[in-house]
């Protein structure tokens, strides 16, 4: 079974265009995740720096505040200094407990915690102190006590602080791993596409260049053909012509002669005699009419502007128009071709501007300057119908003929303006013609 082409082109461009579709989703999708996963990092990591700093802000306000409260020398106020100190150490508890479910629960961690319970419990006596207490003791406890305490606290915090900041470095790596193993995998699909599509490519150019040579030869074994069929065509024309001329005509005129020696012989002019005189007359104008409508004697025996002069008499005779007819250059060196050829599209040219266009002017225009001939056939009727134009029997054969000598023919039309036809032939050079005219005469 033979696959048909637009099959293999569909299922190979539907191919493509799936794998297309399917990467750019993929593709899509996992840009997305990767995104996703490092916005997610950054707002881990932001969120781990702020819970950080608020940590280490609020123990450096706690030194601050004891440091304000130390120099304070009225007891009166030390209620207030230790519910703002439990304040302190409740947000700074709340901001931990944060961070430990932000970060893996570790030794660090722990740490941390123990470290800022004993500092924040170190403040509890402070409240009970004496004014003369606070002036003697207090710069020896915020040494001693105090700073060691909050520095600890503040290391472990930095510790923490470089432990995250190695833990979003990793993570990063990871996700530039990701995202490169993303991207070589986009270039894989992208190859993958572009050879896909280079198959595609190549099947249906392939199958096109196929089709198009085949195309080529059956239009050239067509064109052969139809060449082969009108040369047939117009070799018959000739031979039936001939046939007519020669030999039905001879017997006619012998008929003819044959009732007139009958006709002197007799007693009386029979009127049977003259009816058969009539219908011999008849029938011999008949006969050479079809003599002529075949293929005319004089354009053998006489050449092209011959033929022509007595084909546009005959036509305005029999479809009372006017024709000027205009012939300039050499039309007896002719080709016998190139003869036929013109005479035959004046013929189908006028044929048709007198059936289908309705014109009351024709004018034919034949010029010849020894390397191409032109002929130009303008009516003044309804114009070209398109459909007659690429459907009708006869401008496919003027086409056809023109073709086979190598010529073109252009038409141009417009409603109620008429039609104007220009065909263009191409002469062959001096010698070729000799070299025809030789053959021709061998040949008989």
């Amino acid at each position: 079974m033979r696959l048909q082409s637009w099959l293999v082109a569909a299922f190979g461009l539907l191919s493509l265009v799936a794998l297309i579709v399917v990467s750019m989703l993929a593709s899509s999708r996992k840009s997305q995740d990767i995104f996703a996963e490092l916005n997610q990092l950054n707002n881990h990591h932001r969120l781990v720096e702020m819970n950080l700093r608020r940590l280490r802000s609020d123990v450096n306000l706690s030194g601050i505040f004891v440091r304000d409260y130390l120099l304070d020398i009225e007891r009166e106020r030390a209620p207030e200094y230790r519910q703002q100190i439990a304040e302190f150490r409740r947000t700074n508890m709340t901001t931990l407990d944060e961070l430990k479910a932000l970060i893996e629960a570790d030794d660090r961690s722990l740490n941390l915690q123990v470290k800022l319970e004993d500092y924040w419990e170190t403040f509890e006596p402070l409240f009970d102190w004496t004014p003369a207490e606070k002036v003697a003791r207090s710069a020896g406890f915020l040494r001693r006590e105090v700073v060691p305490r909050r520095e600890a606290a503040l290391a472990l915090a930095n510790d923490i602080e470089a432990l995250n900041n190695t833990n979003l470095a990793a993570q990063r790596q990871a996700v530039a791993g990701r995202l490169a193993a993303f991207r070589s995998d986009l270039h894989r699909l992208l190859w993958q596409t572009v050879l896909l599509g280079l198959g595609v490519a190549a099947i249906v150019v392939f199958r096109l260049r196929v089709l198009e040579q085949r195309w080529l030869t059956a239009e050239q074994q067509m064109r052969a053909l139809s060449q082969q069929l009108v040369n047939a065509q117009e070799e018959e024309r000739k031979r039936l012509s001939r046939e007519l001329h020669d030999h039905v005509a001879q017997m006619l005129t012998g008929l003819r002669m044959e009732i007139g020696r009958i006709e002197r012989t007799s007693a009386g002019t029979a009127p049977a005699v003259a009816e058969c005189k009539h219908l011999v007359d008849e029938l011999f104008r008949t006969v050479r009419n079809l003599s002529l409508g075949l293929r005319p004697s004089m354009l053998d025996d006489f050449g092209l502007q011959a033929a022509l002069e007595w084909h546009v008499r005959d036509f305005m005779g029999r479809y009372a128009l006017n024709v000027e007819l205009t012939m300039e250059g050499d039309f007896e060196s002719l080709p016998d071709k190139h003869r036929t050829c013109v005479y035959r599209v004046v013929q189908e040219a006028m044929t048709n501007c007198a059936r289908h266009a309705h014109a009351t002017h024709i004018r034919i225009d034949a010029t010849t300057n020894g390397e191409q001939l032109r002929v130009t056939v303008a009516d003044d009727g309804v114009g070209l119908d398109p459909v007659r134009r690429h459907s009708g029997l006869g401008l496919r054969g003027i086409d056809e003929r023109v073709k086979d000598l190598e010529g073109t023919m252009s038409l141009t039309s417009a409603a109620s303006a008429g039609t104007t036809m220009v065909v263009r032939l191409p002469l062959p050079t001096k010698r070729a013609m000799e070299m025809e005219m030789a053959l021709a005469r061998a040949t008989g």
